[in-house]
């Protein structure tokens, strides 16, 4: 029972939250890149927070279900069609044996998410399933998914309570400029005055070089005082290191653990799935907020999950107390 893989995409792995606390061993975090569609496809399908999906890149697998179970899919739209048919995001879906769920080019956005009500079987490596490609460890046996792969599933789920209210509106990720929300630090006191305003004040490009480690971006030259080499120290979901040709590096999820160059500023962890959704060209601004601000910001994201959560049910609830009132008022009749 699980899901048999005909075409690959681009790159499809299976990933969940990451592989903490082992980064002062040298193995990186990796997980998920966009944490907010993977959390958005879990809960659709009333998982653990961490339960892992399959993430791909640009151009989508297709799969085949060899076994009843429920999905949805969240992120970018890759235009998904079930059996030939259009396929609905953001909706909780009942996937029947035989059916072939396949996805196409990245029609916005540049990352999808695909969750299963009946969880991979895939092996816990270090407290983590997600799958770290450069050790070659978690996932499906260390790499990307290719033609002929099956994953099985660990549990029998065919059936959700609130099935017919687990869809949310669709998040549009077709925009070709965005601003990231971003504190300064902790090496920005490398970079003269005029060099922090050129980061804050510019418009910066993504290039192809654009991958799950990083981000390079293309752009005015940022200025630093001494140069840009520091003693290499730890390095951060988000962090933003300008080597000496003065243009920004975005660090992501499969991040090297330490690096050699100063970091001017950390993209606030809310701000971090609109740059993973972008595309070669497309623009990026930025705009210095508080570690305070940031951590209202991320207060508010959580708010935003609840209410995400009471509206799946909202709609269950309403016809359970119409139904209740509906009876009390046969009982006075009675």
């Amino acid at each position: 029972m699980g899901i048999r893989v005909i075409k690959p995409g681009m790159l499809t792995t299976v990933q969940d939250l990451g592989r903490t606390g082992y980064q002062s061993q040298g193995f990186n975090v990796a997980g998920v890149m966009d944490v907010r569609s993977f959390k958005i496809a879990n809960l659709l399908v009333d998982n653990p927070e961490n339960e892992p999906v399959l993430e791909f890149t640009l151009i989508g697998p297709t799969l085949e279900f060899t076994s009843d179970t429920i999905v949805a899919i969240t992120g970018g739209n890759f235009n998904p069609t079930i059996n030939g048919k259009p396929a609905p995001m953001y909706t909780a879906i009942y996937m029947h044996k035989g059916d072939i769920l396949k996805f196409g080019s990245a029609v916005s956005g540049a990352r999808g998410y695909l969750s299963f009500s009946s969880y991979l079987k895939v092996p816990t490596v270090m407290g983590s399933r997600c799958t770290n490609m450069k050790s070659r460890l978690g996932g499906f046996k260390g790499r990307k998914l290719e033609a002929g792969d099956l994953i099985l599933f660990r549990i029998k789920r065919r059936y959700l309570p609130y099935f017919l209210s687990r869809t949310l509106p669709v998040e549009e990720m077709d925009q070709e400029s965005v601003t990231l929300r971003v504190v300064m630090g902790p090496q920005d006191s490398a970079f003269t005055k005029e060099g922090i305003e050129t980061f804050l004040n510019s418009t910066y490009t993504v290039t192809n070089e654009f991958d799950r480690m990083g981000c390079r971006l293309d752009g005015p030259f940022i200025s630093s005082k001494n140069g840009s080499d520091i003693i290499s120290d730890g390095i951060c979901f988000g962090s933003i290191q300008v080597p000496a040709h003065g243009k920004p590096i975005i660090l992501l999820a499969d991040r090297q653990t330490t690096g050699g160059y100063a970091k001017i500023a950390t993209v606030a962890s809310v701000d971090i799935p609109k740059l993973v959704q972008r595309k070669t060209d497309h623009k990026i601004h930025f705009q210095a907020i508080t570690v305070q601000e940031a951590q209202k910001l991320m207060l508010a994201e959580i708010e935003e999950m609840d209410a995400m959560r009471d509206r799946i049910h909202q709609p269950c609830r309403e016809v359970l107390e119409c139904r209740l009132t509906a009876k009390r008022i046969r009982t006075l009749f009675e």
